[in-house]
């Protein structure tokens, strides 16, 4: 495809009701940009892309053979979440971050709280139940202070 970026070896598909809906909110909150969407004649979305930073995340509406298309079609319930790791030299931080997405209309389910890890995250629901976690790198940790600080055993730390 030359007409999209390069991509991650490895990303993420998100399934929504109104995925129209999705990519206005994803924007807004979270701060994603639009790649390129794609339409069928007849309006409805056939496959998007939206980057941030060096990521990306397809954006859908339902598909053939796929059960349900979101979490607010069974009741909430959610198996799978999407984690976003912000850059550790930005200039607004995670906690603006959140900030931005409790603004948009987000349902903040993990206040911005520091790790034993070095990161400091929070959760989001956005409007149709898809979890999203965010993080970023707040200051360097060795295995042996993360495990220290943890109680766990950590193997492959680099």
């Amino acid at each position: 495809m030359s007409n999209t970026a390069p991509r991650p070896a490895f990303g993420s598909a998100v399934y929504y009701r109104d995925p129209f809906a999705a990519l206005d909110w994803l924007e807004k909150a979270f701060g994603f940009t639009r790649q390129f969407v794609v339409t069928t004649p007849d309006g409805k979305l056939a496959h998007s892309e939206m980057r941030f930073q060096d990521g990306y995340v397809m954006i859908c509406g339902g598909w053939p053979g796929m059960p349900y298309s979101s979490p607010a079609e069974v009741e909430g319930k959610n198996t799978q979440s999407v984690h976003v790791q912000l850059a550790s030299g930005l200039e607004s931080g995670l906690d603006e971050h959140c900030a931005r997405a409790r603004a948009a209309g987000a349902t903040i389910v993990r206040e911005p709280s520091d790790q034993f890890y070095g990161d400091r995250v929070y959760a989001a629901v956005d409007p149709e139940g898809h979890v999203w976690s965010f993080g970023q790198t707040t200051r360097e940790v060795s295995r042996e202070e993360a495990e220290q600080a943890s109680g766990l055993k950590i193997d492959g730390w680099v």
